[in-house]
């Protein structure tokens, strides 16, 4: 059962992770995504759609990214060129996008497509309790193994980690350089949502292997919670992703074990267990926040 729960975790917790890093990268930049949830459930049915029409999964991830990277691209314009309120607009986003994938994705329902399949790497997949839990996966979980600590090394290692980080602690310092301001956010944020979207492509085209309506179920929510949790560091979004992932898939590990645990109180775990660590990290954590984050957040109390 650990094992199980352990795997489930890594499987879970990888959609979780690539919306998580998304949502990094954009409020690195200064910009809050609260539309993280649409932008995965337009990549969910962009990738299924893709895998669909071409046979080739690896298409329907970039499928998923263009479509998530698409709406994130909306609310750049609605934000940063037209200074419309973040909260506003991410809210405003997500529920075009459920009315948007409800109304085309109906097609999809039901349909099969040539999903992702787990793949055990050769020696690393023996080693007892490591093997499954970690190197018995589809190819986006390891993808994700890599995408974390890559994206840690771009923010903090790289120009154009700098030129993000400067966007959202000193912006004013870029215009001094002669940087555009609202090229780099743009950027931040369409980058944001594709990552979204490559974790939207993951629940439909390796995790669950199939589109219905509403499909991410809050997961874009919690990836936003996990940003402030993780003190905006791509590193340990990946370990709390994971937790969450666990969480998620507690219910189905306990349920192929036989234990009889109420599968409705289990399914709420996941946001429970968000709701008590804003509790108890998030006045600690949003002293860690970009300094123009933290602007965004005071004119919305103000207001």
């Amino acid at each position: 059962m650990i094992i199980d729960l352990l795997a489930g975790a890594v499987r879970g917790g990888t959609s979780i992770m690539f919306a998580g890093l998304g949502e990094t990268v954009s409020e690195r930049a200064g910009v809050i995504n609260l539309g993280t949830e649409g932008s995965m459930l337009l990549g969910a049915l962009g990738g299924y759609a893709v895998t669909a029409q071409t046979g080739n999964p690896w298409l329907g991830v970039l499928g998923g990214a263009a479509a998530g990277g698409l709406l994130s691209l909306v609310h750049a314009v609605l934000v940063v060129s037209r200074r419309a309120n973040q909260f506003a607009s991410g809210l405003t986003l997500y529920f075009f996008a459920l009315g948007i994938t409800a109304l085309f994705g109906v097609s999809y329902v039901s349909r099969q497509i040539n999903a992702f399949t787990p793949v055990k790497i050769p020696v690393l997949g023996d080693i007892p309790v490591l093997g499954p839990a970690l190197f018995t996966h589809d190819p986006l979980v390891y993808v994700g193994f890599v995408a974390a600590p890559f994206i840690w090394w771009v923010l903090f290692r790289t120009r154009v980690g700098l030129l993000v980080r400067t966007a959202g602690e000193r912006s004013d310092a870029l215009g001094v350089h002669g940087y555009s301001v609202t090229a780099i956010r743009y950027g931040a944020v369409v980058a944001g949502g594709a990552l979204a979207g490559v974790g939207g492509a993951h629940i439909s085209i390796a995790y669950a292997n199939s589109w219905f309506e509403g499909m991410i179920a809050g997961r874009g929510f919690i990836a936003v919670a996990l940003v402030i949790f993780a003190m905006w560091n791509p590193l340990t979004i990946m370990g709390g992703a994971y937790l969450f992932g666990a969480a998620l898939s507690l219910a189905s590990v306990l349920q192929s074990s036989g234990v009889a645990v109420n599968q409705f109180a289990l399914n709420a775990v996941p946001f429970v267990l968000t709701l008590v660590v804003l509790a108890v990290l998030g006045r600690r954590t949003l002293q860690s926040a970009p300094d123009e984050l933290l602007k965004v957040l005071d004119n919305t109390r103000t207001a």
